[in-house]
């Protein structure tokens, strides 16, 4: 029977190239468990072609004047928006998402961080310094590009996050071999294909699939000079490891157990709200996700109650269906990964379940009864010492933790190894900003959670990274710095005169 889609090669020097390995994997769509398209895995062979591809195009893209490489970026951020439907259709089918996330979210967000770095280098954004030393000395600077880099993506945001990377990677000056999760494939070849037509010279932007023995072989090349990684905290501890020892450069975008600290004084509505979109939005698949949500003792009651009353509003079903807003985990390994933490959670931890648990959702059609899908889950009655407290099980699992004084809260808010992000509701602006000040982590939200624009850097703290994506400060970690002193004095000042 012909698959959804034709099968996937390898990108690399400007064109589609079938893998020597002789080996393929499936992608599956989570939403059904049926295959969508047989994906070829890059062998050693392969992989050193696609570096030297990269390597090649490095000696003409980095000396590619600015203004330039701005247009290009812009061309390519233009046609995907273009494609915006056409590519969000394939990461529904792919990831599992609804498409009214995949539609609003997932291709609009990748060609904003795009857009973003082509206007940042284009107005100057990588131009030096220039210091006046002396009346007879100066001193300037210059931003020099890495080289070749590793781009190894995550199955959550699959073109999001490849753009996330490439867009500033390719901005300051490098080339990149792309490798995407191997649970979300598909849209590798079509950013590689939208790189191409907005101009980008071959060799420049490369895609290779595989699993981890791939990305192993990457991470370690001898002529790759930087890897970003995106992913969970020991693969990410582990990768990190390997490049490191050969001193490569590394951006770390790994886990977290965020806390949520809901003041006595937030307002009811608000705080549920924003629980609900730190536990459930992507069906609870975010790094980021707030799952520790600390509410005050006295607000036991009314906390719930509202919880409850708005989880009816959590509405799984076809993926293609503009009611919709929750999907299904993205694969069977992690399905049964979530699975066991609810288990675990009611039946170990002994944690009150206040709502869902094992179990498909109510009311899924009959044609997705196969697919990944679960429960939105919430435990109450939680202690710190519990594992679906202390450990990131990245599903739509909440565990509410009461507390007595704000203090209090933030001092177990802290107490992990694991710092990616937190945040406070309040209607005290000077509290919230002492609160946020005192929170060990590297993205903090006041009065919201989640979103995270162009302009703002992100990164962890702790387990939780290395490094930060996005922002001015994002460009920094792809780019290598030269300083030279110039003396126009006519002499050379020594300590080797004769006396």
């Amino acid at each position: 029977m012909a698959l959804p889609f034709p099968t996937r090669q390898l990108y690399y020097d400007g064109q589609v190239r079938p893998a020597t390995s002789g080996k393929t994997f499936q992608t599956i769509n989570p939403a059904t468990a049926t295959p969508l398209a047989d994906i070829q895995i890059a062998s050693h062979a392969d992989i050193d072609a696609a570096i030297q591809a990269a390597d090649r195009a490095f000696s003409v893209w980095s000396k590619t004047p600015y203004i330039a490489r701005a247009r290009i970026l812009q061309k390519a951020a233009t046609l995907l928006r273009e494609r915006n439907d056409e590519i969000a259709r394939v990461e529904t089918l792919d990831s599992g998402k609804a498409f009214t996330e995949t539609s609003t979210v997932d291709v609009v967000t990748g060609a904003d961080v795009l857009e973003y770095y082509a206007n940042y280098i284009g107005g100057g954004g990588l131009n030096g310094e220039t210091t006046q030393l002396r009346e007879d000395a100066w001193v300037y600077t210059k931003k020099a590009p890495l080289g070749v880099c590793v781009g190894i993506g995550a199955w959550n945001y699959p073109i999001q996050i490849a753009l996330w990377k490439s867009a500033v990677c390719l901005a300051a000056g490098n080339t990149m071999v792309y490798k995407p999760s191997e649970f979300t494939p598909l849209h590798g070849e079509t950013l590689a294909q939208i790189y191409t037509e907005a101009g980008l010279p071959a060799g420049v932007f490369n895609v290779v699939n595989g699993a981890g023995d791939v990305g192993a072989y990457l991470t370690s090349h001898p002529s790759v000079a930087k890897v970003s990684f995106t992913g969970q905290v020991s693969t990410g501890m582990k990768v990190a490891g390997s490049a490191a020892g050969s001193m490569k450069y590394v951006t770390m975008e790994l886990g977290g157990k965020s806390p949520l600290i809901i003041c006595p004084d937030a307002e009811l509505d608000n705080a549920v709200d924003g629980a609900m979109m730190a536990n459930f939005y992507s069906t609870g698949q975010v790094c980021t996700n707030g799952t520790r949500v600390f509410v005050p003792r006295n607000m036991k009651q009314p906390f719930e109650k509202r919880l409850l009353e708005k989880l009816a509003f959590v509405r799984a079903g076809p993926l293609f269906d503009d009611q919709t807003n929750f999907g299904p985990l993205s694969s069977e390994v992690h399905y049964k990964k979530v699975l066991e933490y609810i288990r675990h959670g009611k039946d170990v931890d002994r944690a009150t379940l206040l709502a869902g648990g094992l179990g498909k959702p109510e009311n899924l059609p009959h044609d997705l009864q196969a697919g990944y899908w679960v429960r939105p889950t919430v435990f109450t009655d939680c202690t710190d010492d519990m594992r679906i407290v202390k450990e990131e099980i990245f599903g739509p699992v909440m565990s509410i933790l009461y507390y007595d004084t704000v203090d209090e809260a933030v001092r177990r808010a802290n107490a992990t190894e694991m710092g990616l992000a937190a945040g406070v509701f309040t209607k005290d602006l000077n509290r919230a900003h002492r609160v946020i000040d005192q929170l060990q982590a590297g993205i903090t939200w006041v009065n919201t959670w989640g979103e995270s624009p162009a302009e703002m850097a992100v990164g962890g703290w702790k387990k939780s990274g290395l490094g930060v994506e996005n922002g001015h400060k994002g460009i920094e970690s792809w780019v290598q710095n030269k300083s030279t002193l110039v003396d126009m004095s006519g002499a050379v000042a020594t300590v080797f005169a004769k006396l």
